[in-house]
């Protein structure tokens, strides 16, 4: 808008340029930048000497198209109707101190996140935690993190109705517990024992009582601090929402119609994500702040304004101090923390004007 010349190409030249690109170079260039940034330190980002890392997975629709929905398939539902629109699965390695993504895996929506999840064990470093939802327990995944490399340790949520024995108790809500590996897991990988232990810790959140399971050693880390730090799960959530939300502008479906484009839609959004994830945390740090205080929102609509001003700039030698002030903007947007309300928000329950056909044919 506004920019419009005789110079630039049309808006289907992109497209046809997009279709001979194709996903790969797109999906090389997010790995090897993600897992070099994504191991990058900062002042303050370790936890009691250990980076902090999250792993966790996400879904997203696609356009409604018969290659779409026959490549990607549909999300369950409680009959034997398909959802509306197609759905694909993503499973991300997240950093959790400074939001950059180290690795991601992009799947149909019916391959689970505990496969995919197994790919990233191979780029977490030594002396890390890495924390997980609910959904990734697995024996298999978590004692081969354990046990492959120095220090690396997890904390993950307890599995309902799991039975434990209680070996030794170390505290109030801490304790050490003994757990049997599934038939079905030791049959899948023969190398792992029979049971396994695992420290137990419980903290009460809103009222009730919340237990996670852990590596970490009783020695070294008490638990209420492994209360405090499981918090922090929370934020690759956000990274999520960043990415669904901010980038997308809130859009409800990924916009490409081919199977190789839609690959190349979502790791294009993974990789601008952490361009722009990373130009945040060098401000904060220019800054003397932390990463995690700065706003993303913001700093994505401030740099996508910098760089079109920037590519109808004269003379092309200004470049480098262009990018310095592009820095030093992104530096004053950070949070400012404010109290949480004291009591909890309530809404009504809202319902459709129109009337709800029970017996509709299942979508094909």
């Amino acid at each position: 808008q506004g920019l419009a010349s005789q110079e630039l190409l049309a808006r289907s030249g992109i497209t046809e340029a997009r279709k001979r690109l194709g996903a790969d170079p797109v999906q090389w260039l997010f790995r090897q930048t993600g897992q070099c940034w994504g191991h990058e330190r900062y002042p303050g980002d370790q936890w009691q000497g250990l980076q902090v890392f999250a792993v966790d997975g996400a879904l997203f629709r696609t356009q409604d198209t018969a290659e779409l929905r026959e490549h990607f398939g549909s999300g369950n539902t409680s009959t034997q109707r398909q959802t509306p629109f197609p759905m694909l699965r993503l499973v991300a390695l997240m950093n959790v101190r400074s939001h950059t993504v180290v690795d991601a895996q992009i799947s149909p929506y019916r391959r689970g996140e505990i496969p995919l999840a197994t790919s990233f064990l191979s780029q977490l470093p030594d002396r890390s935690i890495t924390l997980f939802d609910k959904g990734f327990w697995s024996a298999d995944l978590l004692l081969t993190l354990a046990t492959q490399g120095e220090s690396r340790h997890w904390l993950i949520p307890e599995r309902k109705n799991i039975k434990r024995e209680t070996l030794a108790v170390y505290g109030k809500n801490d304790a050490l517990v003994r757990m049997q590996v599934s038939p079905q897991a030791r049959k899948k990988n023969p190398a792992l024992p029979e049971y396994w232990d695992a420290r137990q810790v419980s903290y009460q959140v809103k009222g009730g009582m919340k237990t996670v399971l852990t590596s970490l050693p009783v020695e070294q880390y008490s638990a209420s601090d492994i209360a405090k730090l499981y918090q922090e799960r929370w934020e690759i959530e956000l990274g999520f929402r960043d990415i669904k939300s901010s980038m997308q502008q809130n859009a409800v479906t990924l916009r490409s119609k081919k199977v190789e484009l839609v690959y190349q839609e979502l790791w294009g959004l993974l990789l601008t994500y952490n361009i722009i994830r990373r130009e945040a945390a060098l401000a904060a740090i220019a800054f003397e702040r932390s990463p995690s205080q700065i706003r993303f929102k913001p700093v994505c609509q401030y740099i996508a304004v910098q760089l079109i001003v920037m590519a109808g700039s004269n003379p092309l030698s200004g470049t480098g101090r262009r990018l310095s002030e592009l820095r030093a903007g992104v530096g004053s947007l950070f949070l400012e923390r404010r109290s949480r309300p004291t009591t909890p928000r309530t809404v009504k329950i809202s319902k459709t004007r129109y009337p709800v056909d029970r017996n509709a044919a299942p979508l094909k």
